[in-house]
């Protein structure tokens, strides 16, 4: 089957380049509502103390320069299995934005998108928004070609159980777990019990995952299984792993109650179960960024010495080659869908 004029459209949240841009990111993320200048200057504080700056630095932040990375790895791996697609990278809430890749997708002669989120669970506040987007703007016909084919879009809804994905976030968790346990005997100096493992993914706000015709959205579900699946195919590879907990972090300020429990709630219960170290390892983000730099490895770990714990966190997938065979795997598979 000839996949001519077809095309990549991997899709992420978007992050500031600079300081300076954080107002106007933020009015993004929240559709246009002005969030008190205390709280941008405390997320400017935030993204500060993980290297953005006020000026443009060298390469762009991590979030960006990771997905880069992987829009280009996805590219080399599809050209490599006879896929020779174009690989587009497009940004939500900041540049490059997703109206303007489209834009230029159907400029380079673009008739068909295989679209998917670097989000793997499904969440009407992500992929529904994603989703979205990348419609109007392959609705949004340009006046000068009005009798232009429209794009036709195969979008992935959701891949939280790709076995790819799971044998990545696996491969993580088996090469920092034994050291993990071994730095922590150490320092105890003593032989300690399995450390407890916990599994994060981004909380949303509760009203979401409600819905009008009775169908809960599937986020939470999906999450929790993602945690299940890797933490079971870790086992088939490591003996010994502590219990499990799942904990939903970065709860926003506003918008009535989010998706709990929390990663805090979870380390004080850990704490006073006797536990003295954890090992934590985000399963809904794919590279690092704020909510992992920042909310997990500054703002957690400090909540977790004040408690008498010790955090240690997985490296995060970024430039993972089975995460590339993840969405290789994705991306074939909707090219046999027509």
């Amino acid at each position: 089957m000839s996949h001519e004029n077809t095309a990549v459209l991997l899709l992420a949240h978007g992050t500031p380049n600079t300081l300076g841009e954080m107002a106007e990111y933020l009015g993004r993320v929240t559709g246009g509502r002005a969030l008190p200048s205390q709280v941008v200057a405390q997320l400017q504080q935030r993204y500060a103390q993980i290297g953005l700056m006020d000026r443009p630095g060298e390469q762009p932040p991590p979030l960006t320069r990771w997905t880069l990375a992987q829009g280009r790895q996805l590219a080399s791996t599809l050209a490599a299995a006879g896929h020779p697609l174009p690989v587009y990278v497009a940004m939500r809430n900041w540049n490059p934005l997703i109206a303007d890749v489209v834009g230029q997708m159907r400029a380079h002669g673009v008739t068909r998108v295989v679209a998917l989120c670097l989000a793997p669970q499904n969440s009407s506040t992500s992929t529904g928004l994603y989703l979205g987007a990348v419609m109007a703007a392959i609705e949004a016909q340009p006046e000068a070609n009005p009798g232009a084919p429209r794009m036709a879009l195969n979008f992935v809804e959701s891949w939280a159980n790709e076995p790819a994905l799971i044998a990545a976030f696996a491969q993580r968790l088996v090469a920092r777990y034994p050291s993990a346990c071994a730095e922590v005997a150490d320092t105890a100096r003593t032989n300690l019990a399995s450390l407890p493992i916990l599994f994060t993914a981004h909380s949303v706000p509760r009203r979401t995952i409600l819905s009008d015709n009775g169908v809960p959205d599937p986020y939470p579900i999906e999450a929790k299984r993602t945690a299940e699946l890797v933490y079971a195919a870790a086992t088939r590879q490591l003996n010994g792993l502590g219990e499990w907990r799942f904990a939903f972090q970065s709860q926003g300020v506003s918008g009535g109650p989010w998706l709990g429990p929390t990663v805090e709630e979870t380390l004080t219960a850990l704490r006073n179960q006797g536990h003295t170290a954890v090992v934590v390892q985000p399963i809904g983000f794919l590279c690092d960024h704020v909510e992992i730099l920042y909310d997990i490895d500054i703002a957690f770990a400090e909540r977790a010495r004040t408690l008498g714990l010790r955090l240690i966190r997985t490296e995060s997938l970024n430039e993972s080659p089975l995460l590339t065979e993840a969405l290789r795997n994705l991306v074939l598979r909707q090219l046999g869908n027509g």
